[in-house]
């Protein structure tokens, strides 16, 4: 055991650990979600590479002797290396607005330099957490502009997987060009499409998505290190707020910039929430596709049956040879999470008052969950269930054949109020409408089956009105 201080009092830390009392405090104050910052690796390594710049900074202009920056900067280099990541123990939900985050930051990084250095755990007057390791800093730039470094990367992996799923629904669409199938509103026949003009829709909404959240995520390259604890920059060298941006910028080879405003950019969360909307939209698209996916594979044999989801496993424990759509539901899961995750990023973005929101880990709890199970979730719907999708183009063709609905192509030619007609007496008779067409001789069978004809009903065309 080694014995450790702070303002408060004085206790006995375990050391084989690189952590703090401040850490100890924060472990026993906050068992809240059981969720470390360890569970977020990203997050860890934005962190290091925060508080390296920082270090290089302060070495630059004079602050921190060579030595021991060095030594910071070793350490940091040793954590993104993900060397010392079981030692960030807080929890992810904590109060405080991040102090306890940066506070294990700063104790993990000291002790590793003070190793490094020939010296023990806690020899804090050689390599201190809070005067050297966080040296012109204050939780209030470390934590958001970690969070921004961490939730920018993680968005280059969102959009990998994006860009996957939208490749997969593409191919399925190029694969299903020719199958006919009915189209449907309001959960009602509608009027014929094609298996293909349907996946080639989901890839293009997956496609918008993409340009949304590649502009969003540039609201996460404006950072506010230099701020310290309000936004003045007060115990910074002037020089400073430049060079831990160029600093930064070096180490992580990303295009990260100074906020105009400090003051405003240190109490301003909105850039999370703009993120945050964008995944909602993300999510909401996604969950739509996955419900579509369902119902069109619905059956096998007492559904609509038009396509076939992989088999992944069995469906119940007592109803025999039942598989059920495990994947398009767990996805559907995942994006109500998400939708659920930006409520609560919204309240918390929405509840900073005066000149710091104290309720950022709420934000990064968050959000950084958003990311990484809409990340997941994307590459499970697109490997597990669009690549192995299969068609049932006879069934899709019987579909439309028998379809009231395409009575819609006789408007043209006969007037609503014929085709309405039509219409009512087939669903009341069972008849088909060619037939019934036919019957009442308003055309002729040719024209009736240029009319009917699945191709002819899926593009525009000239008509001349009987």
């Amino acid at each position: 055991m080694r014995k450790e201080h702070d303002f408060i009092g004085e206790r006995e830390i375990p050391d084989d650990v690189y952590y703090g009392i401040q850490t100890c405090r924060a472990l026993e104050n906050f068992q809240i979600s059981k969720l470390k910052l360890s569970d977020y690796p990203f997050f860890i390594v934005a962190l290091a590479q925060i508080k390296k710049a920082a270090a290089a900074a302060n070495k630059e202009v004079g602050m921190l002797s060579a030595d021991v920056a060095d030594a910071i900067c070793q350490a940091c280099d040793r954590i993104i290396a993900g060397e010392f990541h079981e030692q960030f123990v807080v929890d992810m939900m904590q109060g405080g607005a991040g102090t306890s985050t940066n506070m294990n930051a700063n104790e993990v990084i000291a002790n590793i330099a003070l190793e490094s250095l020939g010296h023990k755990k806690g020899e804090y007057t050689f390599v201190h957490p809070n005067d050297h390791v966080n040296l012109g800093q204050s939780t209030n730039d470390v934590y958001p502009s970690t969070i921004k470094v961490a939730a920018y990367h993680k968005l280059q992996d969102v959009l990998t997987a994006l860009t996957h799923l939208q490749e997969e629904l593409r191919q399925k669409g190029t694969a299903f060009k020719d199958h006919i199938k009915m189209g449907r509103t309001e959960l009602e026949d509608a009027v014929p499409t094609t298996l293909g003009n349907t996946f080639t829709a989901f890839a293009n909404q997956i496609a918008s998505s993409i340009q949304q959240l590649k502009t969003a995520s540039h609201a996460m390259l404006v950072l506010n290190m230099g701020a310290t604890a309000i936004g003045t920059g007060i115990n910074c060298h002037p020089d400073y707020k430049k060079a831990v941006q160029k600093h930064l910028v070096n180490i992580t080879g990303e295009p990260f910039e100074q906020a105009e405003d400090f003051i405003a950019a240190t109490q301003d969360t909105a850039d999370f929430t703009l993120v945050s909307g964008v995944l909602h939209t993300v999510a909401v698209r996604i969950a739509k596709i996955a419900n579509d996916l369902r119902l069109m594979n619905s059956g096998p044999r007492c559904g609509l049956g038009e396509i076939n989801l992989p088999k992944m496993q069995p469906g119940s424990s007592i109803m025999p040879g039942k598989v059920n759509p495990v994947i398009p539901e767990v996805v559907g899961e995942i994006c109500y999470q998400v939708i659920g995750n930006d409520v609560a990023i919204t309240l918390c973005s929405e509840h900073g008052e005066f000149e710091l929101n104290a309720f950022e880990p709420g934000i990064a709890a968050a959000l950084l969950d958003s990311l990484c199970i809409l990340e997941n979730g994307i590459n499970t719907l697109a490997d597990k269930a669009i690549h192995h999708l299969t068609a049932n183009p006879d069934i899709c063709r019987a579909a439309v054949l028998n379809s009231v609905g395409i009575v819609t192509a006789f408007n043209p030619y006969l007037g609503y109020e014929k085709s309405a007609s039509i219409a009512k007496e087939a669903l009341n008779t069972g008849k088909s409408v060619r037939d019934i067409c036919l019957e009442r001789k308003y055309l002729t069978e040719t024209e009736i089956d240029a009319i009917l004809d699945p191709q002819q009903m899926l593009k525009p065309h000239t008509f001349e009105q009987k």
